[in-house]
């Protein structure tokens, strides 16, 4: 059968920070896909605010690139295996892959996590070096790793036998030899021409598109982003769409888009091999094939990795509820998760015995964040409970979700980690040090005692530790305490402002959270208390002032600097019996019960449980 030597699809693939979305950059600037006098942002791939802010791949994007009588379709996936629903989808469409790899870091865990996928969906891989200019790269070291991973991993022959190319995509160089430089990415292109194979034609065969992505335009409404698989397709032609749950919508194909470059341009045919995009049907879903009336054939649904965290999103009920926010209600905030559910594969979303919670399972905190971060941009207000990992039943063993650690860290703080992973029963799996003073520990832990870590190990390790996790698998409940928070809180006892005065009479008690000045109600948590347990303090306290003058009492106060938690910081601090108050204007950490009388009583009660057990 014959191939279409006019088309590459590959995708993008690295661990977070690697640098694939800078490369993409550089390969459209290089290949003329831009006029000279065209501004583009800078990593112009991460369209969404969110990810401009972090420097995060989120969402998967395509774009295409005219490489002398070629096209190259390339996709961006994202390197977090919080969106691994996104990376899975994407290889599917795609008959190799780019792997991206830093110079310096060498594998991460995320680069084993993509890798793991793309070979086993059977694509062929080429291998680039990023950032070959940093002064401390070790380019041979690297490769080595790279192959030691291709073999853990059970690479095939043909895959081992990967091409590798050098490139500095913050300086729009690449070469065959790190030494090699030169002001181009012709070596990426040769590669990606003479390595990925091209698609087979099988334009006269019945048609097969199945969708991978999805997007939503105000008139247009609904569109699908996949690729041609077998067949043709033309505007006006009628097809049918072959539903996950096994029905069937016949449906007329209103635009066909294909992509150059960050455009959409519309086109009015596509055949086998295109990635395109699709308008016409409302209820179009991912992983649906869309197929001749007379050859109804679906194409198999991509697998979809389950989530393993939740969380339950409520109406926010405080006595600051409407004053911020523009949607409140629960009819509300219920569509825009149904919204969320369209075009996002590894979200479920459930009604609770309240019509006012829902409970929300997404595939880690960092997932489910940026969905409640993009929902308060949007006006939202809600808020939110605990995470809690989702248990799932092993040949009739509870078993819990495991994440794979790796950590970057000084020598002198090796031990202090080792201690707090130990506590949050974590096994270890190797240990190198790399003879300039830096350590790098493998751990396998479960999800669960990795909630709320990120801020213990920063301190632990004065901000100088790295640590990156990956989802492993399942493995039985580990017995006894894992993780949690050791420290008490800080509780409001009334309403009103808190005052410098209130704030520096608490300072000895342990971290404030909130600036003078700033709206605080009854049994709003406005600190950290430096020992186990709640307590409840007065932070609206004002000086009484009098008209006898002290000497030595007129000098200026000062307070120490608070501690402003963001938004993940703030869900990962949540304790079982406090709720996470989200607004567009902030993020407060509250208590589910205000009043300090039932918040003691309801522990009396906990105590009593607890003894009886």
């Amino acid at each position: 059968m014959q191939h279409r030597d006019d088309i590459r699809n590959i995708a993008i693939i690295a661990h977070v920070d690697h640098g694939k979305t800078t490369l993409v950059d550089q390969m459209l600037h290089y290949s003329g896909t831009f006029r000279d006098n065209e501004h583009v942002d800078d990593r112009a791939m991460d369209s969404n605010d969110l990810e401009k802010e972090r420097g995060i791949t989120i969402l998967a994007k395509n774009t295409a690139i005219n490489y002398n009588d070629a096209r190259i379709n390339i996709l961006d996936t994202p390197g977090h295996a919080d969106f691994g629903g996104e990376v899975e989808r994407i290889l599917k469409m795609v008959d190799g892959v780019l792997l991206v790899v830093d110079a310096y870091e060498g594998c991460m865990p995320q680069t084993r996590f993509v890798l793991k996928k793309a070979l086993e969906q059977k694509l062929t891989p080429v291998v680039v070096l990023n950032k070959i200019d940093r002064p401390n790269s070790r380019p041979s070291e690297v490769v080595d790793e790279v192959l030691d991973l291709f073999i853990e991993l059970g690479a095939d022959d043909e895959q081992l036998e990967f091409p590798v190319v050098y490139a500095s995509a913050l300086n729009g160089t690449s070469g065959d030899e790190p030494e090699e430089q030169s002001e181009t990415m012709d070596p990426i292109f040769k590669l990606i021409m003479n390595n990925i194979p091209a698609p087979l034609d099988t334009a006269e065969e019945p048609l097969q598109f199945q969708v991978t992505l999805l997007d939503y335009n105000d008139y247009l409404g609904r569109i699908g982003v996949g690729r041609v698989f077998r067949g043709s397709i033309k505007v006006g032609q009628q097809v049918s769409l072959m539903k996950k749950d096994g029905s069937v919508k016949n449906f007329r194909v209103s635009k066909l888009f294909g992509f150059i470059g960050l455009k959409r341009i519309e086109i009015e045919e596509a055949v086998a091999g295109d990635i395109i995009a699709l308008a016409g049907l409302e209820d179009i879903n991912v992983g649906e094939t869309v197929c001749p009336r007379d050859n109804q054939e679906a194409m198999e649904i991509p697998r979809i990795d389950e989530p393993t965290l939740q969380m339950t999103f409520l109406v926010n009920n405080s006595p600051f509820a409407g004053r911020e926010g523009k949607y409140v209600t629960s009819r509300q905030i219920e569509e825009r998760l149904l919204t969320q559910l369209e075009t996002d594969v590894s979200l479920r979303v459930d009604p609770t015995e309240s019509p006012d919670a829902f409970t929300v399972s997404g595939r880690g905190e960092l997932h489910l964040s940026i969905l409640v971060e993009n929902m308060r941009r949007e006006g939202f207000e809600l808020q939110l409970s605990k995470p809690k990992v989702i248990l799932k039943e092993v040949d009739g063993e509870t078993c819990e979700p495991v994440e794979y650690v790796q950590i970057d860290t000084p020598e002198e703080y090796q031990g202090a980690v080792m201690e707090s992973i130990g506590l949050r029963k974590g096994e270890m799996q190797d240990m190198v040090n790399d003879g300039n003073g830096q350590v790098r520990l493998e751990f396998l832990v479960p999800s669960r005692g990795l909630i709320g870590y990120s801020t213990e190990f920063m301190t632990q390790t004065h901000g100088y530790g790295i640590i990156n996790h990956t989802f492993h698998g399942y493995a039985p409940v580990a017995k006894g305490q894992v993780g949690g928070r050791r420290q008490g809180v800080l509780v409001s006892l009334d309403k009103g402002k808190s005052s410098t005065y209130g704030i520096m009479n608490l300072e000895d008690r342990g971290t404030i959270f909130v600036e003078p000045g700033t709206d605080v109600y009854e049994g709003m948590i406005v600190g950290e208390h430096n020992r186990d347990n709640d307590l409840t303090v007065n932070i609206t306290k004002e000086k009484h002032l009098t008209n006898v003058r002290s000497a030595n009492k007129d000098t200026t106060s000062t307070i120490k600097k608070t501690r402003q938690l963001t938004l993940e910081e703030a869900i990962e601090y949540l304790d079982d019996d406090e709720y996470c108050e989200v607004t567009p204007a902030a993020v407060r950490l509250r208590k589910k019960s205000l009043n300090k009388n039932e918040r003691e009583k309801n522990a009396k009660k906990k105590k009593l449980q607890n003894a009886d057990l």
